[in-house]
């Protein structure tokens, strides 16, 4: 990113997947990434595991009965690389803007709750896989690791992101603020639609307070998106005139300035496409009065430590002067990420 301080629009794109179907959900996308750029935005942020659906299921009833479900997810899911990938970089750059897509990732046997990151000509640029699976959302999706915590650096500004319950970590919020964020994309699903879980009455509150609270904290813009629970969803979990355990609509959509205050939206209950204009010459206000990372910090006091090397399941032998020396087939991974370690 230059030093000049850019404005642009921003956009959070509030709707519902085709539920559990990649290609049609990737195509509803890419028309949604067009209908964002007519709208002016050089950026568009989706919700959490959009592609293909989030695993609502998991909240209805017990792992066996979620089986099928699950299948279905497993088999729609998204590798990186591949013709879902494509297509959505097509789209951002047919578009000519940035787009932070999540996705239910698949890689070998197991799926990772991912935000993926294109730039204005196609490419992956980065990915950030969900740290720890929320309650039962660990019957679906393993956990992501120190590699993941990612923010790139683009011609418009610093861009990283959380996926929901993460937003709870303070630690790990810290660790995004420390390198560098100036755009947070904070994903989600439409939670206040589960009607079952203890916390659907005042989740759209609670998610207002974590995007509104880690602006503030980081001096940062957060594009907060949630996602719709919609009628088609709603038939295929069989819950028809279930409203006791599911509803149609949910979810809480806004942008937030770095003074925590909500300058587009908020949205609830509807699809809809925020649009924002961002001007970063607010986090300079506002990282005068108060920079976290700066001088408003004290690690004299406290610090963190973050481990940002990928773990590895196997490790081979090496003959080294005629001992042998464990060598993790991370190890070129992991030596090239440390640079910009937070301290």
């Amino acid at each position: 990113m230059s030093d000049a301080y850019s404005k642009f629009k921003v956009a959070a794109v509030m709707a519902a997947p085709v539920f559990l179907d990649r290609e049609k959900t990737v195509e509803k996308a890419c028309r949604l990434i067009k209908e964002a750029r007519n709208l002016g935005a050089e950026l568009a942020v989706f919700p959490e595991a959009y592609i293909p659906a989030y695993p609502y299921w998991i909240w209805l009833g017990t792992p066996a009965w979620g089986g099928p479900f699950f299948s279905r997810l497993f088999k729609n899911a998204v590798e990186i690389p591949s013709p879902a990938t494509e297509a959505i970089g097509a789209a951002a750059a047919e578009a000519n803007m940035y787009v932070a897509m999540g996705v239910n990732e698949r890689e070998k046997g197991t799926l990772y709750n991912t935000i993926i990151y294109f730039d204005r000509v196609g490419r992956i640029i980065g990915k950030h896989r969900k740290l720890q699976p929320t309650h039962a959302e660990r019957t679906v999706w393993g956990r992501g690791d120190g590699s993941d915590l990612v923010v790139c650096d683009t011609d418009l500004c610093k861009m990283g992101g959380l996926i929901c319950w993460e937003h709870t970590m303070d630690l790990v919020r810290y660790a995004m603020i420390a390198l560098g964020e100036q755009i947070h994309a904070a994903i989600w699903p439409p939670a206040s639609a589960f009607v079952s879980t203890p916390h659907a009455p005042f989740f759209n509150e609670m998610v207002e307070a974590m995007s509104r609270n880690h602006a503030i904290c980081g001096q940062i813009f957060v594009i907060n998106v949630s996602s719709i629970m919609d009628d088609d969803a709603v038939e295929k979990l069989g819950m028809k005139g279930r409203p006791d355990m599911i509803r149609e609509g949910g979810g809480w959509s806004a942008v937030v300035n770095p003074h925590g205050q909500i300058i587009a939206g908020p949205a609830t209950e509807k699809e809809t496409i925020l649009i924002a204009d961002i001007d970063l010459e607010e986090i300079v206000n506002a990282k005068g009065f108060c920079d976290s990372v700066g001088h408003y910090a004290r690690p004299d006091v406290v610090h963190i430590v973050v481990n940002r090397e990928k773990p590895s399941v196997m490790v081979t032998q090496r003959m080294v002067n005629e001992h042998s020396i464990p060598v993790s087939l991370a190890e070129n991974d992991a030596s090239k990420r440390k640079e910009d370690e937070p301290t």
